[in-house]
């Protein structure tokens, strides 16, 4: 009998990139998918750099992911399913407990949010390579991903679990939008 192997830990950097990445280019100076406008540019890097200047960069982070998790919600949130935005309440939990130490590494950080704050296109993919968080495995697998028939969501294959891997479809998943009209992908989680 083979043993079962325990669930790999989720790495919450990881997912940070991934959201940050997504976030940014989903901004309206970019892709036009949501209503922040270049808030993880640099015109928000000047704009809240005034009255968070420790900790600016994370509080851009916040806002476009609000902002984003509240528009994904409203056009498209299936039941039983997961997303980029949405993960099962656990991990959201740990991942919101790991503010306050990315606050504290925050000059760890500065360089990323630089690199972030420099994009320019509106192509998810490439940010993604760069930062070395897509194999070639992943862009074989995203290259197969299909919009739903209305055209607002991408649906990953089977009944998935939040693994990093899953996790990075969902991120890599929304090359499957087109400007001003994303396209959300989504997992089937098994319970």
């Amino acid at each position: 009998m083979i043993p079962e192997l325990a669930p790999q830990p989720l790495d919450f950097d990881r997912l940070l990139k991934l959201r940050l990445v997504v976030a940014r280019v989903g901004e309206m100076d970019l892709s036009r998918w949501w209503n922040t406008n270049g808030l993880l540019g640099r015109k928000g890097r000047i704009l809240l750099s005034r009255g968070f200047p420790k900790t600016h960069r994370f509080a851009q982070a916040r806002a476009v992911f609000a902002v984003a998790k509240a528009r994904c919600h409203e056009l498209f949130d299936p039941p039983g399913c997961m997303t980029l935005w949405s993960l099962p309440a656990g991990l959201e939990d740990q991942f919101d407990a790991r503010w306050h130490h990315w606050l504290e590494e925050g000059e760890e950080w500065d360089s990323f949010f630089s690199w972030l704050e420099a994009i320019q296109a509106d192509d998810v993919l490439n940010p993604l390579k760069e930062l070395g968080l897509l194999t070639p495995d992943h862009l074989d697998q995203v290259s197969k991903l299909r919009r739903s028939a209305e055209g607002r969501a991408v649906p990953l294959p089977g009944i998935c679990e939040a693994t990093d891997e899953i996790i990075t479809l969902l991120a890599a998943g929304f090359s499957r939008g087109e400007m001003a009209k994303p396209a959300i992908p989504y997992a089937r989680l098994a319970s």
